[in-house]
């Protein structure tokens, strides 16, 4: 199964038509002609098949054969971690853990990040493949990169479990894997190359954040989110 992404497309609607960078891809490299049927989501929760009508590589069209709302898992996932200082390894964690489960990112900016700026846009498009790639009717939404403080000010009084990551010596920490519980709402911080300072780290922990470990390594920022994703996403394995 090959899966296209349209986010306009909704379930009531009849017919839809591709942006000419899909319309292009499907007509002239896929060769797709009148009559062929393509699997689409919406990235909101729905599968459709749609019919070509229009085998335009500048504007593709298509009719709209079936609609399926797809049941969103019972657990969230929202992790927000720091820009690595190199660009790709941000960019593997964003596709392995939309791969394995992630509804929401931040990208934060901490005292000791070396990265300040993040292309939205870029990592928007490793999201979209990410989703499509691994068959997923909901697309992670990205947030813009905010200061730590300014993300530590929000209120996150709807999130049942909130955590830190962080490997400062000296101060209580506790195993992420056992802490997390099935079916709730997660937020989990982590840090850049650098970890957080002790400063953020209080800061978080005076917001309710639990300070918690991922093990006796040391982990790389990018590493550390693939697996807090992951321990989130297997304590709700069935």
């Amino acid at each position: 199964m090959q899966l296209f992404y349209h986010p306009e497309i909704e379930a009531n609607d009849q017919e839809v038509i591709f942006p000419k960078d899909e319309s292009k891809h499907i007509i002239k490299v896929l060769r797709k002609k009148t009559g062929d049927i393509l699997d689409v989501t919406n990235g909101k929760g729905y599968f459709f098949q749609v019919e070509i009508t229009v085998p335009s590589p500048s504007k593709c069209a298509a009719k709209i054969v079936s609609a399926e709302a797809q049941k969103k898992h019972e657990y969230f996932i929202h992790m927000a971690v720091a820009p690595t200082k190199l660009n790709d390894r941000y960019e593997w964690f964003l596709e392995k853990a939309t791969e394995i489960g992630l509804d929401h990112v931040t990208p934060i900016i901490c005292d000791h990040s070396e990265r300040k700026v993040i292309k939205n846009d870029r990592y928007d498009r490793i999201l979209q493949s990410a989703m499509k790639q691994s068959l997923k009717a909901y697309m992670p939404k990205l947030d813009e990169e905010i200061p730590f403080k300014e993300f530590c000010a929000r209120d996150f009084s709807d999130y049942d479990q909130k955590f830190i990551a962080h490997c400062e010596e000296g101060q209580q920490r506790f195993s992420l894997k056992n802490r997390l519980a099935p079916k709730n709402k997660i937020l989990i911080l982590i840090g850049p190359e650098g970890d957080f300072s002790s400063e953020e780290i209080n800061l978080a922990k005076a917001k309710g954040f639990e300070p918690v470990t991922l093990g006796e390594s040391r982990l790389r920022t990018e590493t550390a989110a693939v697996v807090a994703t992951s321990y989130a996403a297997f304590v709700n394995e069935e």
